[in-house]
């Protein structure tokens, strides 16, 4: 996918899926905006993004030969992500890609979820998602168009017990995609979802999940693939982004595509 003179802007991009897309779309030709929270969420079991690893990010992407405009940044923080769009854009001329990747996740039975699990899992799946469009819709509009991919779950379409509020918060980008999509077909700006099954990341790791099954053996199925593979690599992911915000894809838009080893046919 040639995305020379392209510009990306990716959030969660210290670690993960996030890294992968910056690196693999740097390779691809495209100069790289991106951010990360750079904190651990507190009750969040895995360990997130790191002021090192978005440095690590940055050394990676430059490798490419392209450039990279980095800073840590909530996507909770509407302002600060205005900010640092606008940095990047004043640097590199312009903004066509949006990956808005940046996310939570928590595994628990219903009755443990709090309300601060519940608000900040749907204040930075959700609300972030929309905070990181709405910073960035104004430069597509600019640059004449662009397209946005929405990193969204297998949870955006089927019932996840124990993801409760990250399924909730996935199931609802379903929504801001079909009707952003419909809102920007006339600024030429695409807008998509891709749907991972269980990628091998920190976040694709749940040392809850195994113990609540044993508990309720009936509900194992739901996290099983059709394919043979457990878990699938954070390179599949980005393989349909690419596709996704390239040429090859300038007529799809207000659709969410499953990367899930064929996990929601089941």
């Amino acid at each position: 996918m040639n995305l020379t003179g392209k510009v990306a802007f990716v959030t969660g991009a210290a670690q993960s899926q996030g890294r992968n897309h910056a690196v693999k779309l740097a390779a691809s030709g495209a100069d790289i905006i991106a951010i990360d929270i750079c904190e651990q969420v507190e009750f969040v079991p895995y360990s997130m993004g790191s002021e090192d690893g978005l440095d690590e990010t940055t050394e990676l992407v430059e490798k490419t030969g392209a450039r990279i405009h980095t800073a840590r940044c909530d996507v909770r923080d509407l302002a600060g992500l205005q900010k640092v769009v606008t940095e990047g854009v004043a640097l590199f001329g312009g903004l066509d890609i949006v990956v808005a990747n940046a996310s939570i996740c928590t595994v628990q039975p219903f009755e443990d979820i709090t309300p601060e699990v519940w608000s900040t899992t749907l204040d930075i799946n959700l609300t972030g998602v929309w905070n990181t469009c709405s910073a960035a819709i104004p430069h597509l509009t600019a640059r004449g168009g662009g397209s946005i991919a929405v990193t969204g779950s297998t949870g955006s379409v089927v019932g996840l017990p124990f993801y409760l509020p990250y399924v909730a918060s996935k199931h609802a980008l379903i929504g801001v995609v079909r009707s952003l999509a419909l809102e920007l077909a006339d600024r030429n700006i695409r807008v998509n979802a891709i749907l991972p099954t269980g990628v091998d990341t920190p976040q694709g790791h749940s040392g809850v999940l195994p113990s609540l099954l044993e508990r309720r053996p009936d509900l194992a199925p739901i996290f099983v693939n059709s394919l043979p593979v457990e878990r699938i690599e954070a390179s599949d992911v980005t393989s349909a982004l690419l596709f996704l915000v390239s040429e090859g894809a300038r007529y799809i838009t207000g659709i969410s595509l499953p990367v899930d080893a064929g996990s929601t046919i089941r």
